[in-house]
């Protein structure tokens, strides 16, 4: 089970180094990490480091210990990590109009499975145009906890398809609405009803729900 650190530290070439020479010193193993720059500064900005670490309860302790004895570090906090918050995300790329429909349908059902104890979140970007569409699908890989994506809009293809293609690879399902254009025909479901297309998102991520897109790949509804 992975446990979370947030690090609140200088500023400086090599810090991101000497942090993980510590976790790994103790033992852990970082499964996930951001850092960003939280207060800039000519000599002394800081920077907020967050990392999932895979270690012993009891291990995890010796690692805050660690950093905290660090000169350039001013916090060490321990929380739960993102999956455990935050959980699954269903992600919907697309026209402003029915990525809003989209999304209606997936947080009513989200919010019916995590009332159940499930964490499931959505994620939605309006875009416009192929390039900005075909860019923002190729990176759903690479968002964490990322386990479906739908396409909302009236006309997709191109590149955006090409991108779809290489992101089922990764083994991320695509949902998409009927529209026009050669998205939906490499799309796993095509889905007329956007409030529906939404709650099919959902259904797939849950575990409490019975819902497998990959045995009606293929169709429409």
């Amino acid at each position: 089970m992975s446990t979370a650190i947030n690090v609140i530290c200088l500023d400086r070439p090599g810090m991101l180094r000497d942090i993980a020479g510590a976790v790994a010193k103790r033992g852990g193993n970082i499964v996930y990490t951001q850092q960003f720059v939280v207060e800039r500064g000519m000599n002394r900005g800081k920077a907020s480091v967050y990392m999932e670490i895979d270690c012993p309860e009891d291990d995890i302790l010796g690692v805050v210990e660690e950093l905290t004895s660090f000169d350039s570090i001013f916090d060490v906090s321990i929380h739960e990590p993102f999956e455990k918050i935050y959980g699954s995300r269903v992600i919907i790329i697309g026209g402003g109009a029915q990525v809003a429909q989209v999304a209606v349908g997936a947080v009513s059902e989200a919010d019916r499975h995590n009332l159940r104890g499930e964490r499931i979140s959505v994620d939605t970007i309006p875009l416009v145009g192929e390039d900005a569409i075909a860019d923002a699908v190729s990176a759903v890989c690479r968002l964490p906890r990322a386990s479906i994506l739908v396409l909302a809009g009236a006309l997709m293809g191109g590149r955006i398809t090409k991108e779809v293609k290489r992101l089922q690879a990764e083994g991320i399902p695509v949902i998409a609405l009927k529209m026009a254009g050669s998205v939906p025909l490499q799309a796993d479901l095509v889905v007329t009803d956007p409030i529906q297309a939404g709650t099919f998102a959902v259904m797939h991520v849950a575990s409490t729900a019975v819902f497998d897109i990959s045995r009606v790949r293929g169709r429409e509804f």
